[in-house]
């Protein structure tokens, strides 16, 4: 089956081979969330704030305000869209296309504020994830269990290191000064836009710009890493475990067709057929009309024909 993809264990405790809920991915690997780990500083104070972006947003309903909600929904779209999407993916990770550096800097800026590390940081973890995707060195595979691939790699830095000690891949973001700066400084600033928010909106405001809408954009952008390998449907030969999603595409501007994804790293649209919601790429294309985007690119016929399965080739 398409689906069913197994791999060796390289130093790892093999569990009993399971199958995820409602799937074909099979668990073939097992590494400890909590217990029977060593945890460092960074571990530490990211449980903190994870579990105090959450905390906040036990308070959403009690001080829900329409300013508030919108003001959380702004920061949602350009934090998540223009930030992570557009900038942290399409364009640092997979150079899909070309900005201005006032504008490839002001985008990246706003994926700070998505509060999921810096630049550098970020592109890193995901070009090594596509390295070795869904093998034993990927970041956040669910041959490895459903939470470890959603959140669980986030707390265990030290799997970061054990697995891949160089992360030499991200050399054209050390070499700019803006990024190494946003690096060193990365906390201060999710810290300083947090304590803005509070002072202009009070607690309302704290609670659903900082809290849920953090906590929203956090689980619908791990959805990308745990339920696009489990969930959905494979429309091309990738030979790893990635889905096309249309219910994580939707929420989280496109980036749901994650097969579509995977088998063209370096396409900006992701949504390929007319009726796979990308709202990113149309924003690239509003950025290409006005000239603001350019050497956008796309896959070609022959790209697609190589990746397409033998069994129900379109393009023959």
């Amino acid at each position: 089956m398409r689906n069913l993809i197994t791999f060796g264990l390289d130093g790892e405790h093999e569990p009993v081979p399971k199958k995820i809920f409602m799937s074909d991915v099979v668990v073939t690997r097992s590494r400890s969330l909590f217990r029977g780990r060593k945890w460092n500083v960074v571990d530490i104070i990211t449980v903190i704030w994870v579990v105090f972006v959450h905390f906040l947003t036990i308070f959403g309903p009690f001080t829900f305000t329409w300013g508030a909600f919108w003001a959380a929904f702004l920061c949602y779209a350009l934090c998540g869209m223009l930030g992570l999407t557009l900038s942290y993916h399409r364009n640092l990770a997979h150079r899909s296309l070309k900005l201005p550096k006032w504008l490839e800097y002001t985008f990246a800026y706003f994926g700070v504020q998505a509060a999921q590390r810096d630049p550098i940081f970020w592109v890193s973890i995901h070009r090594t994830h596509h390295q070795y995707v869904d093998s034993d060195k990927d970041p956040h595979s669910p041959t490895y269990g459903f939470w470890f691939s959603h959140i669980g790699w986030l707390f265990d830095s030290g799997y970061i290191v054990e697995k891949y000690k160089e992360r030499k891949n991200v050399e054209d973001l050390k070499s700019q000064p803006f990024y190494r700066f946003i690096r060193k400084t990365y906390s201060y600033h999710v810290l300083t836009f947090a304590a803005v928010v509070y002072a202009l909106g009070g607690f309302s405001y704290l609670v659903w710009v900082v809290g849920v809408r953090i906590t929203l954009s956090y689980h619908l952008t791990f959805l990308v890493n745990s339920a696009c390998h489990i969930w959905g449907s494979q429309v091309w030969n990738t030979g790893d475990l990635s889905k096309n999603n249309l219910w994580v595409a939707m929420f989280t501007f496109g980036e749901g067709w994650h097969n579509n994804h995977h088998a063209f790293e370096y396409s900006a649209r992701f949504g390929l057929e007319w009726w796979e919601i990308d709202l990113c790429w149309w924003f690239i294309l509003f950025l290409e009309m006005v000239g603001l985007a350019t050497n956008v690119k796309l896959p070609s016929a022959a790209h697609k024909l190589k990746k397409t399965f033998a069994s129900d080739n379109k393009f023959k």
